[in-house]
Formats: structure tokens, C-alpha cells, sequence
């Protein structure tokens, strides 16, 4: 099991601006600078492969702001769709130097190529520089077998979007940043009402196992890797009781159907839904489109029984370098910039949380338009749990997993039966 990272963090919004107009294409990097040095008059360009770049304009802003400060780098992005990106990426590190600058959208990916010897061991550099590590969120988490071999880029984490109208409505208080789940599964009985198209449900689970799954990760004393799964059977138990009492919909009527989570919330259909900080960032275009009328707030994840307040799920994603880049120093100075000051302040920009953080990183969210009144309070956080560990079996056992959820939202299986059979698949995928 990895190291788990545990500090105060602010929160992270997946934007959806408008499309950016961005340099791509498949070529290598040019042979022509071989200085290494980002101050030579040689020029140099740089592969970063991305994914889905019109929705994430930030890292434009990071290209045209690192080549404004160093004339003699180019960056070609090439850019990939999300559902293609990871094997794109896999087949680019084995081919070479076909791409300097790694970005790993699957973070649990990274011990993968680290064992194959693709990424660069950042370590020289980082203290070549003096840079300081404290100021990354989940830094210690791409640390393997002794080597830094990413340094953190973004961050997400789960947070409770809440419909202030159907509060009202029912009489009932809002959520506070202090509830566990126990008190969220009696609040959504309160706030449950009608019937059939007019019916408000007091909550959502989406149908990601992440969302009965990571509140039993929450405490941090568990992972996703087991292969003692009992821990999860509270929460299974909750989903199951609500799905019962109708105070979500069921799971097999949202799979059906193919909703999204987004649809109910915003038909104002829903009156709290756990979910990720990017979420925000739609919320807020929605509004600004006059696509929906939610008068909508934030509240801190509700917790478990006999844990402190504050403690959620997230992910992080990080960037390295190729090893086998013929410009690793200059690779180095965009991960540097990019991952640094200067690529924070350009994410904060355009709504997305920057995996560096300092002391005006909440403030900076939290007075973004469009943000909900007291988001610094609800968005702070005590510790964030890995919802993926940086493991090498982490994206077979999470595929395994989701496949075994299923089972057991839609009660083709007992609870135990399913958390025996995630137990004894789990075991086999990691040699046990």
C-alpha cells in the first residue's frame, strides 16, 4: 500500500470553456537543440501528449506562458480523446522518445511505466533546484522504490452539492461541514417527497462504485486493494436500505436509462448528491447558460461514524518525463513551470485546482463568480485519501470491482457473497 497524503487542501473544478484553438500533432522531438540548457538560442520542442484539450484551456495558458519566458522551447501537444488517451500514451513511451513530457491521466498507472523504466527519477532535479516539496498535494505518493518519478499536477476530490429550494422547502437545515453518513442517509428521508416525474429524492449514489466504495476508504485504515472487503459492508447496507425506501433512485433505473448525474441535480430533482469538485466549474456554466435555476451550495463530505470531520476521497494527477527523452533538462523546466507557481495561478484562472498549493489557493477558488456563499469553509479539508493507490494492481482491481458492485446494487448476490468473491479475484490478480 502506498502513502496516503494528508493535508489541508483547497478544491478543484473541471471547467467547461469553450473550445481553445491548440498546437498538435505526432512528430518527435526536433534533433536540433542538445544543449539541455532552456537558456541556449537552440531550438528545442518538446512532445506533451493530453487528452480532451477543450476542456481543460488551463494548459494552453501554461504552453503560451512557459514559451513566453523560454524562446528557445516550443511545445507540440498532441492531443487524444480521454477513452483513447492512456493506450495512446502507452504506445508512445514504448516507442522511444516519441513524447518528452509524460502526463499520466490514470495516476494508478504510473508504477506501470515507472517498472518499465520509462519515467526519469525527478529527484536530481527537484533538489538541483531547491524546490519545495511541501507544497504538493500527494508528492509522496509518486515516490517509488526511492524515486520521485512525477511531481503532482492537478487535484480533485469529493465534496456534497446540495439544493438549497428543496431545504427550504421541507423545513430542513442545511447541510453542515460537520455530518456523518449516518445523518446525511436521515436527512435524505426528510428532504424525499412526491411521486413518480414530480418526485424530489432526498440523495444521489451515482453508479461508480467510487460512490458506496470510497466512503469506506474515507478513514484511510483501508484501500480499494483489500482483499478483506467486510469494511465495505456498511456501506452497501446504506445504499441497498435507501435504494429500498426510495429516498435515491435505484440503480438499475439510472444504468437503464443511462442518466448522468449531472441531469437530476440540475432539473432540481435531487436535493444532495456527493460528488467531485470538478462538478463546480458545470454548475456554474449551467447557470451562466441559463440551463438550470438550482440555487445550489457546497458542503463538506459527510464522514464516517467516529471520524473526524474534514476527511474525503480524491485523486491527483501528475507529469513526468520520458527516460528516454533526448531533452530531459528542458522537459524538466516545463514540469517545473507547469507543476509549479506559475501553472497554479494559471489553473486557478480558469477554475481548476492546481496540485500546488500555497496560503492564498482557497481564497483564490473560493472568490471565483459563480461560487456558492461559504465554499472556503465547506472546501477545506483535513485529509484526502487516494481514491486509486499508486499501486501496480490498482486499475485491474478497480475494473474487477466495478464489475462485482453491480452484483450487489441490483441484488443479484448477497453483500457477503460478492465481498467473498472481491476478496478471492482481488487475491489472484496480486499473487496472493
Amino acid at each position: 500500500m502506498r502513502k496516503k497524503f494528508a493535508r489541508t487542501v483547497a478544491f478543484g473544478l473541471l471547467t467547461t470553456m469553450a473550445a481553445t484553438t491548440l498546437l498538435s500533432g505526432c512528430g518527435s522531438s526536433d534533433k536540433g537543440g542538445d544543449k539541455g540548457d532552456s537558456g541556449s538560442d537552440e531550438q528545442v520542442t518538446l512532445t506533451l501528449p493530453v487528452w480532451d484539450s477543450e476542456t481543460t484551456p488551463y494548459i494552453a495558458d501554461i504552453i503560451e506562458g512557459f514559451e513566453a519566458e523560454n524562446p528557445n522551447i516550443k511545445i507540440n501537444m498532441v492531443d487524444v480523446a480521454a477513452s483513447e488517451y492512456m493506450n495512446k500514451l502507452s504506445v508512445m513511451l514504448n516507442g522511444g522518445a516519441d513524447c518528452d513530457i509524460v502526463y499520466i491521466k490514470d495516476a494508478d498507472s504510473t508504477p506501470s511505466f515507472a517498472d518499465k523504466g520509462q519515467l526519469e527519477d525527478l529527484t536530481s532535479y527537484i533538489e538541483k533546484d531547491g524546490i519545495d516539496t511541501s507544497k504538493y498535494v500527494s508528492y509522496d505518493d509518486f515516490n517509488l522504490d526511492g524515486k520521485q518519478v512525477a511531481l503532482p499536477f492537478r487535484t480533485d476530490y469529493y465534496v456534497l452539492y446540495y439544493n438549497k429550494d428543496i431545504f427550504d422547502a421541507a423545513g430542513v437545515a442545511y447541510p453542515t461541514n460537520d455530518m456523518t453518513w449516518t445523518e446525511w442517509e436521515e436527512m435524505c428521508s426528510k428532504l424525499t417527497s412526491g411521486e413518480g416525474s414530480s418526485k424530489i429524492y432526498g440523495g444521489y449514489l451515482h453508479t461508480w462504485q467510487a460512490c458506496v466504495e470510497n466512503w469506506a476508504i474515507q478513514d484511510g485504515e483501508n484501500t480499494i486493494l483489500g482483499p478483506d472487503y467486510s469494511f465495505m459492508k456498511p456501506y452497501y447496507e446504506m445504499a441497498l436500505r435507501m435504494q429500498d425506501a426510495g429516498t435515491i433512485m435505484d440503480f438499475s433505473t439510472l444504468k437503464t436509462g443511462n442518466i448522468a448525474y449531472a441531469s437530476p441535480f440540475q432539473q432540481g430533482t435531487v436535493a444532495t448528491l456527493p460528488m467531485g469538485t470538478w462538478f463546480s466549474a458545470t454548475m456554474i456554466a449551467k447557470k451562466d447558460a441559463g440551463e438550470t435555476d438550482v440555487n445550489w451550495g457546497i458542503a463538506t463530505l459527510p464522514h464516517p461514524d467516529g471520524v473526524e470531520a474534514g476527511y474525503t476521497v480524491g485523486s491527483t494527477t501528475p507529469m513526468a518525463i520520458n527516460a528516454n527523452s533526448e531533452h530531459k533538462e528542458e522537459a524538466w523546466e516545463f514540469i517545473k513551470y507547469a507543476c509549479g507557481e506559475e501553472g497554479a495561478k494559471a489553473m486557478i484562472a480558469t477554475g481548476q485546482m492546481p496540485a500546488y498549493q500555497d496560503d492564498t489557493t482557497l481564497d483564490s477558488i473560493a472568490a471565483l463568480e459563480g461560487m456558492p456563499e461559504g465554499a472556503a469553509e465547506a472546501l477545506a479539508t483535513k485529509n484526502i485519501v487516494l481514491d486509486r493507490p499508486i499501486d501496480s494492481h490498482s486499475a485491474e482491481i478497480n475494473q474487477m470491482l466495478g464489475e462485482e458492485h453491480s452484483l450487489i446494487m441490483i441484488k443479484e448476490k448477497s453483500i457477503d457473497d460478492v465481498l467473498q468473491e472481491m476478496s478471492d479475484r482481488s487475491k489472484e490478480i496480486q499473487g496472493e
